[in-house]
Protein backbone atom coordinates (compact mmCIF):
# COMPACT_ATOMS: atom_id res chain seq x y z
CA UNK A 1 0.00 0.00 0.00
CA UNK A 2 1.13 3.57 -0.59
CA UNK A 3 2.36 5.69 2.32
CA UNK A 4 0.09 8.75 2.48
CA UNK A 5 2.61 10.62 4.66
CA UNK A 6 4.67 11.33 1.51
CA UNK A 7 1.71 12.29 -0.70
CA UNK A 8 2.42 16.03 -0.76
CA UNK A 9 6.19 15.82 -0.99
CA UNK A 10 8.18 16.44 -4.16
CA UNK A 11 9.16 13.52 -6.36
CA UNK A 12 12.83 13.69 -5.38
CA UNK A 13 11.92 13.48 -1.69
CA UNK A 14 9.51 10.59 -2.20
CA UNK A 15 12.10 8.69 -4.22
CA UNK A 16 14.47 8.76 -1.25
CA UNK A 17 12.05 8.43 1.66
CA UNK A 18 8.83 6.62 0.64
CA UNK A 19 8.98 3.08 1.98
CA UNK A 20 12.46 3.73 3.37
CA UNK A 21 11.68 3.99 7.06
CA UNK A 22 14.53 3.60 9.54
CA UNK A 23 14.94 0.11 10.96
CA UNK A 24 13.06 0.06 14.32
CA UNK A 25 15.63 -2.26 15.93
CA UNK A 26 18.88 -0.49 15.10
CA UNK A 27 17.90 2.81 13.53
CA UNK A 28 19.62 1.86 10.25
CA UNK A 29 18.57 4.48 7.68
CA UNK A 30 18.53 1.93 4.85
CA UNK A 31 15.93 -0.87 5.04
CA UNK A 32 17.63 -4.21 5.81
CA UNK A 33 17.76 -7.06 3.34
CA UNK A 34 15.40 -9.57 4.92
CA UNK A 35 16.97 -12.63 3.31
CA UNK A 36 14.47 -14.97 4.93
CA UNK A 37 11.86 -17.45 3.73
CA UNK A 38 9.62 -17.81 6.79
CA UNK A 39 8.75 -15.97 10.01
CA UNK A 40 8.17 -16.95 13.65
CA UNK A 41 4.50 -16.72 14.58
CA UNK A 42 3.27 -15.64 18.02
CA UNK A 43 0.87 -18.52 18.32
CA UNK A 44 -1.00 -20.10 15.44
CA UNK A 45 -2.01 -17.33 13.08
CA UNK A 46 -0.30 -14.67 15.19
CA UNK A 47 1.69 -12.89 12.51
CA UNK A 48 4.11 -10.05 13.22
CA UNK A 49 3.32 -7.29 10.76
CA UNK A 50 1.43 -9.74 8.54
CA UNK A 51 4.53 -11.68 7.52
CA UNK A 52 4.34 -15.46 7.30
CA UNK A 53 6.19 -16.56 4.14
CA UNK A 54 8.31 -14.47 1.78
CA UNK A 55 6.46 -15.39 -1.38
CA UNK A 56 3.40 -13.74 0.15
CA UNK A 57 5.27 -10.76 1.60
CA UNK A 58 8.79 -9.75 2.58
CA UNK A 59 9.70 -6.52 4.43
CA UNK A 60 12.33 -5.49 1.87
CA UNK A 61 9.90 -6.06 -0.99
CA UNK A 62 7.21 -4.19 0.95
CA UNK A 63 9.53 -1.17 1.19
CA UNK A 64 10.02 -1.22 -2.59
CA UNK A 65 6.32 -1.69 -3.30
CA UNK A 66 5.40 1.26 -1.07
CA UNK A 67 8.02 3.36 -2.84
CA UNK A 68 6.70 2.39 -6.29
CA UNK A 69 3.13 3.26 -5.35
CA UNK A 70 4.21 6.64 -4.00
CA UNK A 71 6.23 7.52 -7.11
CA UNK A 72 3.45 6.62 -9.56
CA UNK A 73 0.71 8.18 -7.44
CA UNK A 74 -0.99 4.80 -6.97
CA UNK A 75 -2.69 3.00 -4.11
CA UNK A 76 -0.87 -0.31 -4.60
CA UNK A 77 2.52 -1.27 -6.00
CA UNK A 78 3.68 -4.83 -6.61
CA UNK A 79 7.21 -6.00 -7.40
CA UNK A 80 8.02 -9.04 -9.53
CA UNK A 81 11.01 -11.11 -10.63
CA UNK A 82 10.98 -9.43 -14.08
CA UNK A 83 8.95 -7.07 -16.20
CA UNK A 84 7.46 -9.99 -18.11
CA UNK A 85 6.50 -11.69 -14.84
CA UNK A 86 4.59 -8.53 -13.94
CA UNK A 87 2.88 -8.50 -17.35
CA UNK A 88 1.99 -12.19 -17.06
CA UNK A 89 0.40 -11.65 -13.65
CA UNK A 90 -1.57 -8.68 -14.94
CA UNK A 91 -2.89 -10.51 -18.00
CA UNK A 92 -3.89 -13.62 -16.09
CA UNK A 93 -5.62 -11.49 -13.48
CA UNK A 94 -7.68 -9.41 -15.91
CA UNK A 95 -8.26 -11.76 -18.85
CA UNK A 96 -10.05 -15.03 -19.50
CA UNK A 97 -10.40 -17.24 -22.59
CA UNK A 98 -12.48 -15.43 -25.19
CA UNK A 99 -11.30 -11.94 -24.23
CA UNK A 100 -9.63 -9.51 -26.61
CA UNK A 101 -6.79 -6.98 -26.20
CA UNK A 102 -5.62 -4.04 -28.31
CA UNK A 103 -1.82 -3.89 -28.43
CA UNK A 104 0.44 -1.26 -30.02
CA UNK A 105 2.10 -1.64 -33.40
CA UNK A 106 5.38 -0.69 -31.75
CA UNK A 107 6.21 -2.51 -28.53
CA UNK A 108 8.88 -4.43 -26.71
CA UNK A 109 9.48 -7.75 -28.46
CA UNK A 110 9.04 -9.72 -25.25
CA UNK A 111 5.59 -8.20 -24.72
CA UNK A 112 4.56 -9.18 -28.24
CA UNK A 113 5.93 -12.69 -27.72
CA UNK A 114 3.92 -13.02 -24.51
CA UNK A 115 0.71 -12.13 -26.35
CA UNK A 116 1.42 -14.03 -29.57
CA UNK A 117 3.04 -17.20 -28.25
CA UNK A 118 1.64 -17.62 -24.73
CA UNK A 119 -1.56 -15.69 -24.03
CA UNK A 120 -3.07 -16.33 -27.46
CA UNK A 121 -2.74 -20.10 -26.89
CA UNK A 122 -4.85 -19.57 -23.78
CA UNK A 123 -7.73 -18.32 -25.93
CA UNK A 124 -7.13 -14.56 -25.71
CA UNK A 125 -7.06 -12.73 -29.04
CA UNK A 126 -5.48 -9.40 -29.89
CA UNK A 127 -5.41 -6.79 -32.61
CA UNK A 128 -2.62 -4.36 -33.38
CA UNK A 129 -3.29 -0.63 -33.51
CA UNK A 130 -1.24 2.52 -33.97
CA UNK A 131 -1.95 3.89 -30.50
CA UNK A 132 -0.73 7.35 -31.54
CA UNK A 133 -3.76 7.43 -33.90
CA UNK A 134 -6.99 7.59 -31.89
CA UNK A 135 -9.06 6.43 -34.85
CA UNK A 136 -6.87 3.34 -35.12
CA UNK A 137 -7.46 2.56 -31.43
CA UNK A 138 -11.23 2.94 -31.76
CA UNK A 139 -11.28 0.78 -34.89
CA UNK A 140 -9.45 -2.05 -33.11
CA UNK A 141 -11.99 -2.32 -30.28
CA UNK A 142 -14.28 -5.36 -30.19
CA UNK A 143 -17.31 -6.20 -28.03
CA UNK A 144 -15.07 -8.58 -26.06
CA UNK A 145 -12.14 -6.15 -25.65
CA UNK A 146 -10.96 -5.97 -22.04
CA UNK A 147 -7.63 -4.12 -22.30
CA UNK A 148 -5.88 -1.45 -24.31
CA UNK A 149 -2.10 -1.77 -23.99
CA UNK A 150 0.12 1.26 -24.59
CA UNK A 151 3.87 1.95 -24.56
CA UNK A 152 4.85 5.60 -24.60
CA UNK A 153 7.53 6.36 -25.56
CA UNK A 154 7.42 3.10 -27.48
CA UNK A 155 10.18 0.56 -28.02
CA UNK A 156 12.07 0.91 -30.35
CA UNK A 157 10.51 3.58 -32.59
CA UNK A 158 9.95 6.14 -29.82
CA UNK A 159 6.31 6.69 -30.73
CA UNK A 160 4.20 8.88 -28.45
CA UNK A 161 0.63 8.08 -27.41
CA UNK A 162 -1.71 10.64 -25.87
CA UNK A 163 -2.47 8.83 -22.61
CA UNK A 164 -5.36 11.11 -21.61
CA UNK A 165 -7.09 10.70 -24.97
CA UNK A 166 -6.71 6.91 -25.04
CA UNK A 167 -7.90 6.75 -21.42
CA UNK A 168 -11.11 8.48 -22.49
CA UNK A 169 -11.58 5.91 -25.25
CA UNK A 170 -10.99 3.10 -22.76
CA UNK A 171 -13.49 4.52 -20.27
CA UNK A 172 -16.13 4.99 -22.94
CA UNK A 173 -15.67 1.37 -24.04
CA UNK A 174 -15.62 0.01 -20.48
CA UNK A 175 -12.11 -1.42 -20.84
CA UNK A 176 -8.94 -0.93 -18.84
CA UNK A 177 -5.91 1.00 -20.02
CA UNK A 178 -2.45 -0.39 -19.27
CA UNK A 179 0.59 1.84 -19.85
CA UNK A 180 4.15 0.51 -19.98
CA UNK A 181 6.06 3.43 -18.44
CA UNK A 182 9.52 1.83 -18.63
CA UNK A 183 11.08 4.28 -21.11
CA UNK A 184 9.88 7.37 -19.25
CA UNK A 185 10.01 6.28 -15.58
CA UNK A 186 7.63 7.94 -13.09
CA UNK A 187 9.99 10.90 -12.86
CA UNK A 188 9.22 11.93 -16.42
CA UNK A 189 5.63 10.68 -16.75
CA UNK A 190 2.83 9.48 -14.46
CA UNK A 191 0.17 7.62 -16.46
CA UNK A 192 -2.22 7.03 -13.54
CA UNK A 193 -2.71 10.78 -13.19
CA UNK A 194 -3.51 10.88 -16.92
CA UNK A 195 -6.22 8.23 -16.65
CA UNK A 196 -4.46 4.86 -16.95
CA UNK A 197 -5.69 1.98 -14.80
CA UNK A 198 -2.39 0.12 -14.42
CA UNK A 199 1.24 1.09 -14.95
CA UNK A 200 3.82 -1.56 -15.91
CA UNK A 201 7.56 -1.24 -15.38
CA UNK A 202 10.63 -3.22 -16.15
CA UNK A 203 12.52 -2.27 -12.99
CA UNK A 204 15.62 -3.61 -14.74
CA UNK A 205 15.87 -0.39 -16.71
CA UNK A 206 15.80 3.19 -15.39
CA UNK A 207 14.40 2.36 -11.97
CA UNK A 208 17.35 0.12 -11.09
CA UNK A 209 19.56 2.23 -13.30
CA UNK A 210 22.85 0.34 -13.03
CA UNK A 211 22.46 -2.79 -15.19
CA UNK A 212 22.80 -5.03 -12.14
CA UNK A 213 19.27 -6.27 -11.38
CA UNK A 214 16.24 -7.76 -13.12
CA UNK A 215 12.76 -6.88 -11.88
CA UNK A 216 9.27 -5.77 -12.79
CA UNK A 217 6.38 -3.85 -11.26
CA UNK A 218 2.68 -3.10 -11.46
CA UNK A 219 1.09 -0.01 -9.91
CA UNK A 220 -2.60 0.85 -9.78
CA UNK A 221 -4.72 3.60 -8.22
CA UNK A 222 -7.65 1.18 -7.79
CA UNK A 223 -7.38 -0.40 -4.34
CA UNK A 224 -9.70 -3.29 -5.23
CA UNK A 225 -7.74 -4.08 -8.39
CA UNK A 226 -4.56 -3.84 -6.32
CA UNK A 227 -5.86 -6.50 -3.97
CA UNK A 228 -6.78 -8.74 -6.90
CA UNK A 229 -3.32 -8.33 -8.43
CA UNK A 230 -1.70 -9.04 -5.05
CA UNK A 231 -3.74 -12.24 -4.73
CA UNK A 232 -2.50 -13.44 -8.12
CA UNK A 233 1.06 -12.31 -7.37
CA UNK A 234 1.05 -14.63 -4.36
CA UNK A 235 -0.82 -17.42 -6.14
CA UNK A 236 1.55 -17.38 -9.13
CA UNK A 237 4.71 -16.64 -7.18
CA UNK A 238 7.02 -14.73 -9.55
CA UNK A 239 7.95 -12.22 -6.87
CA UNK A 240 10.97 -9.96 -6.53
CA UNK A 241 13.53 -11.38 -4.10
CA UNK A 242 14.71 -9.30 -1.13
CA UNK A 243 18.18 -8.55 -2.48
CA UNK A 244 16.81 -7.52 -5.89
CA UNK A 245 14.21 -5.34 -4.14
CA UNK A 246 16.97 -3.67 -2.11
CA UNK A 247 19.06 -3.02 -5.23
CA UNK A 248 16.11 -1.38 -7.01
CA UNK A 249 15.32 0.74 -3.95
CA UNK A 250 18.91 1.96 -3.94
CA UNK A 251 18.74 2.81 -7.63
CA UNK A 252 15.47 4.71 -7.30
CA UNK A 253 17.03 7.15 -4.82
CA UNK A 254 19.04 8.72 -7.66
CA UNK A 255 16.35 8.33 -10.35
CA UNK A 256 15.57 12.04 -10.64
CA UNK A 257 19.15 13.21 -11.05
CA UNK A 258 19.93 10.38 -13.43
CA UNK A 259 16.91 11.05 -15.64
CA UNK A 260 17.81 14.73 -15.87
CA UNK A 261 21.28 13.78 -17.14
CA UNK A 262 19.97 11.04 -19.46
CA UNK A 263 17.60 13.56 -21.02
CA UNK A 264 20.23 16.29 -21.36
CA UNK A 265 22.70 13.92 -23.01
CA UNK A 266 20.09 12.40 -25.32
CA UNK A 267 19.03 15.83 -26.51
CA UNK A 268 22.60 16.67 -27.51
CA UNK A 269 23.14 13.27 -29.16
CA UNK A 270 19.86 13.55 -31.10
CA UNK A 271 20.78 17.00 -32.37
CA UNK A 272 24.17 15.71 -33.53
CA UNK A 273 22.54 12.79 -35.34
CA UNK A 274 20.10 15.06 -37.20
CA UNK A 275 23.11 16.83 -38.72
CA UNK A 276 25.02 13.70 -39.72
CA UNK A 277 25.02 12.98 -43.49
CA UNK A 278 24.81 9.19 -43.03
CA UNK A 279 21.74 9.36 -40.77
CA UNK A 280 18.47 9.35 -42.69
CA UNK A 281 16.06 9.71 -39.76
CA UNK A 282 16.29 10.39 -36.02
CA UNK A 283 13.50 9.21 -33.70
CA UNK A 284 13.52 11.22 -30.47
CA UNK A 285 10.42 12.91 -29.00
CA UNK A 286 12.49 15.89 -27.88
CA UNK A 287 13.02 16.97 -31.49
CA UNK A 288 10.43 19.53 -32.67
CA UNK A 289 9.99 17.61 -35.93
CA UNK A 290 9.00 14.40 -34.09
CA UNK A 291 5.26 13.78 -34.80
CA UNK A 292 4.57 13.23 -31.10
CA UNK A 293 6.67 16.14 -29.82
CA UNK A 294 3.79 18.34 -28.65
CA UNK A 295 2.02 15.50 -26.83
CA UNK A 296 5.27 14.37 -25.24
CA UNK A 297 5.96 17.92 -24.07
CA UNK A 298 2.48 17.99 -22.52
CA UNK A 299 2.63 14.67 -20.64
CA UNK A 300 6.35 14.28 -19.92
CA UNK A 301 8.71 16.35 -17.76
CA UNK A 302 11.66 15.76 -20.13
CA UNK A 303 12.06 13.52 -23.17
CA UNK A 304 14.18 10.69 -21.76
CA UNK A 305 17.38 8.95 -22.72
CA UNK A 306 16.26 6.67 -25.58
CA UNK A 307 17.00 7.44 -29.24
CA UNK A 308 16.60 5.39 -32.41
CA UNK A 309 17.94 6.35 -35.80
CA UNK A 310 18.13 4.97 -39.33
CA UNK A 311 21.23 4.99 -41.51
CA UNK A 312 22.18 4.99 -45.15
CA UNK A 313 23.18 1.59 -46.52
CA UNK A 314 20.44 -0.52 -44.96
CA UNK A 315 20.69 -3.31 -42.42
CA UNK A 316 24.35 -4.19 -42.87
CA UNK A 317 25.37 -0.56 -42.42
CA UNK A 318 23.31 -0.37 -39.21
CA UNK A 319 24.97 -3.52 -37.89
CA UNK A 320 28.40 -2.07 -38.69
CA UNK A 321 27.62 1.11 -36.75
CA UNK A 322 26.78 -1.06 -33.74
CA UNK A 323 29.98 -3.06 -34.14
CA UNK A 324 32.22 0.01 -34.50
CA UNK A 325 30.96 1.78 -31.40
CA UNK A 326 33.43 1.71 -28.51
CA UNK A 327 32.12 3.86 -25.66
CA UNK A 328 28.56 2.77 -26.44
CA UNK A 329 28.50 -0.86 -25.31
CA UNK A 330 26.89 -3.31 -27.73
CA UNK A 331 24.23 -4.96 -25.64
CA UNK A 332 20.54 -5.45 -25.01
CA UNK A 333 18.51 -3.74 -22.30
CA UNK A 334 18.58 -0.02 -21.50
CA UNK A 335 18.34 2.55 -18.75
CA UNK A 336 21.71 2.06 -17.09
CA UNK A 337 24.24 4.76 -16.30
CA UNK A 338 26.42 3.44 -19.14
CA UNK A 339 25.44 4.02 -22.77
CA UNK A 340 24.30 1.04 -24.86
CA UNK A 341 23.84 0.51 -28.58
CA UNK A 342 21.97 -2.28 -30.33
CA UNK A 343 20.37 -3.45 -33.56
CA UNK A 344 16.72 -4.06 -32.64
CA UNK A 345 15.92 -6.19 -35.68
CA UNK A 346 18.53 -8.80 -34.74
CA UNK A 347 18.53 -8.35 -30.97
CA UNK A 348 15.69 -7.13 -28.71
CA UNK A 349 13.00 -7.30 -31.40
CA UNK A 350 13.94 -10.46 -33.26
CA UNK A 351 10.72 -12.04 -31.94
CA UNK A 352 8.54 -9.63 -33.96
CA UNK A 353 10.11 -10.48 -37.34
CA UNK A 354 7.40 -11.12 -39.89
CA UNK A 355 4.67 -9.53 -37.75
CA UNK A 356 2.95 -6.15 -37.82
CA UNK A 357 5.53 -5.02 -35.27
CA UNK A 358 8.60 -5.83 -37.40
CA UNK A 359 11.17 -3.03 -37.13
CA UNK A 360 13.24 -1.54 -39.98
CA UNK A 361 16.53 -3.31 -40.72
CA UNK A 362 18.42 -0.02 -40.91
CA UNK A 363 17.42 0.96 -37.35
CA UNK A 364 19.91 1.48 -34.50
CA UNK A 365 18.72 2.02 -30.92
CA UNK A 366 20.66 3.95 -28.29
CA UNK A 367 20.28 4.01 -24.54
CA UNK A 368 22.12 7.24 -23.79
CA UNK A 369 23.89 7.06 -20.44
CA UNK A 370 25.20 9.72 -18.10
CA UNK A 371 28.79 9.92 -19.36
CA UNK A 372 30.12 13.19 -20.78
CA UNK A 373 28.00 14.10 -23.80
CA UNK A 374 31.04 15.19 -25.83
CA UNK A 375 32.59 11.73 -25.47
CA UNK A 376 29.34 10.03 -26.54
CA UNK A 377 29.03 12.28 -29.59
CA UNK A 378 32.64 11.60 -30.59
CA UNK A 379 32.09 7.85 -30.35
CA UNK A 380 28.99 7.95 -32.53
CA UNK A 381 30.77 10.11 -35.08
CA UNK A 382 33.56 7.54 -35.47
CA UNK A 383 31.05 4.65 -35.51
CA UNK A 384 29.14 6.32 -38.32
CA UNK A 385 32.39 6.86 -40.21
CA UNK A 386 32.58 10.62 -40.19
Amino acid sequence: MSDDSHEHQSFETRAIHAGNTADPLTGAVVPPIYQVSTYKQDGVGGLRGGYEYSRSANPTRTALEENLAALEGGRRGLAFASGLAAEDCLLRTLLAPGDHVVIPNDAYGGTFRLFAKVVQRWGVSFDVADTSDLASVRAALRPNTKLIWVETPSNPLLGITDITAVAEIARSAGVKLVVDNTFASPYLQQPLALGADVVVHSLTKYMGGHSDVVGGALVTADAALGEELAYHQNAMGAVAGPFDSWIVLRGIKTLAVRMDRHSENATRVAEMLTRHPKVTRVLYPGLPEHPGHEIAAKQMKHFGGMISFQVQGGEEAAVEVCNRAKLFTLGESLGGVESLIEHPGRMTHASVAGSALEVPGDLVRLSVGIEAADDLIADLAQALGQ
